[in-house]
């Protein structure tokens, strides 16, 4: 789809005259590409912009802008609308940094260059020189040519077999399996306390977090932000990735989760099968069950995102999303994403003992309803169960000496026992101790010597 641009004459509003600096900042307003080409002109002494158009990314986030300037060259500006946002482009600066020219080549396409950047306040926009390629929407890219498929997955291959020194020189976060599932956990028990998740959805995500056989993969360098719009494709091949704020050492499944979400499985095997012959290690056989569970609670942190910013029309979309997706999974089952599968509503799971062979469960507890554990719905994720009546302990009686006022001798088995010597007499004491199965009590005749 070929890019619109407006043309940028001498009459066209300066950045001062469209709005106050200060605002367009704080982030209080939303900014215009127009006055992101003014603010380019900033961050790269000499920039001459002659068109405008707006280009697609995370309106959350970021506000961008495409440039073409005096001499046929584009521009890609991207300006954050919070501080956090500012955050993670700074991030990218230091990421783009990282990747030597040596590394570059190796890939099988190309990565952005900064130009320049402007800081105002506690926010930075940034100007990348301009890479060739265009985005495509989700449905254009499934119903493309099974080359541009494998393009795909051959982009993600390479992402997650960079060398791992790279994010750690980089003092980038990384995580182990385990770290990472106790991280996706921490993040669910936050938005269940909004109280504006389905309980069935709270239910479904708790089980397929908790089913540690889905969390054994090899952790790997992840692009942590990868979408359509973070591709830009040139006929069919991918030509660039753009985006890179979120690089990690996690999860390769979070890659594929938009993929996943477009819910075109043929497109999705032809994907993972060109992934799959590009990786130096064999992805584990549960990278989609993972993928398809971060696509569904990518919807969760898109609300307490919202909560977060106080957006109001985040929120509202969000809950509207979530209920969509709750009332889909309800009808139709929705992608499976736990290897376990989930117990039947009103079969015993949480809450419940399960049996061991043909015994019953302990104490007969019945299973916990999602109603029963507050507004949000989410079960806790330790269960109090009552015993069974106590099994009363074996008693064993020491022998009392036949002379307690012997001091020198009060301690010689064999003395107290008189027929036993002090080896045996202990084999028999160990004896006593293991057999735990009655209250044995052995009475000694103390008037005998």
């Amino acid at each position: 789809m070929p890019t619109r641009f407006w043309t940028i004459s001498e009459d066209s509003p300066t950045l001062d005259r469209c709005v106050g600096l200060d605002a367009i900042y704080r982030g209080t307003v939303r900014r215009k590409p127009i006055e992101l080409a003014a603010v380019a002109t900033a961050a790269v002494p000499g920039l001459t912009p002659t068109a405008v158009s707006s280009a697609p990314d995370d309106p959350a986030d970021f506000d961008s802008a495409l440039l073409l300037d005096s001499e046929g060259k584009r521009w890609r500006v991207r300006s954050p609308r919070h501080a956090e946002a500012s955050a993670r482009l700074e991030t990218e600066f230091l990421v783009l940094r990282a990747f030597a020219p040596a590394i570059r080549a190796e890939l099988p396409f190309l990565m952005p260059t900064v130009a320049g950047s402007v800081r105002l306040g506690t926010l930075s926009t940034f100007v990348y020189s301009h890479l060739a390629g265009s985005t495509r929407s989700v449905e254009e890219l499934t119903a493309g040519p099974d080359a541009l498929a494998r393009e795909i997955g051959v982009a993600l291959a390479a992402i997650h077999d960079l060398p791992r020194s790279l994010v750690s020189n980089a003092d980038l976060p990384s995580y182990t399996p385990n770290e990472f599932r106790q991280r996706r956990l921490n993040e669910l028990d936050q938005a269940a306390t909004t109280g504006k998740i389905p309980p069935a959805l709270l239910l479904r995500w708790e089980h397929a977090m908790e089913d540690v056989s889905l969390w054994r993969f090899n952790p790997s360098v992840v692009h942590g932000d990868l979408h359509e719009d973070n591709l830009l494709v040139e006929g069919q091949r991918v030509t660039a990735v753009t985006g890179w704020t979120d690089l990690r050492i996690g999860d390769p499944a979070d890659d594929f989760a938009w993929l996943v979400a477009s819910n075109e499985q043929d497109f999705v095997d032809a994907v993972l099968g060109a992934y799959t012959a590009s990786r130096r290690d064999t992805p584990d056989n549960h990278l989609l069950r993972r993928a398809a569970l971060s696509a569904e609670f990518a919807l969760a942190q898109y609300l307490v995102k919202g909560i977060a910013s106080d957006d109001p029309g985040m929120l509202s979309e969000a809950e509207e999303m979530l209920g969509t997706l709750a009332r889909d999974i309800e009808e139709h089952g929705g992608q499976p994403i736990s290897v376990e599968p989930q117990p039947a509503p009103g079969a015993p799971a949480t809450g419940s003992v399960p049996a061991v062979g043909n015994a019953p469960a302990v104490g007969n507890v019945p299973a916990m309803r999602a109603a029963d554990a507050g507004p949000s719905g989410l079960l806790p994720s330790v269960t109090v169960v009552p015993l069974p009546a106590p099994v009363q302990p074996a008693v064993h009686v020491t022998p009392i000496p036949a002379d307690s006022s012997a001091d020198a001798g009060k301690d010689d088995p064999a003395r107290d026992l008189g027929t036993k010597d002090s080896a045996q007499t202990k084999a028999d004491d160990r004896k006593e101790l293991d057999d735990t199965s009655t209250a044995a009590i052995s009475i000694v005749d103390v008037t005998k010597n």
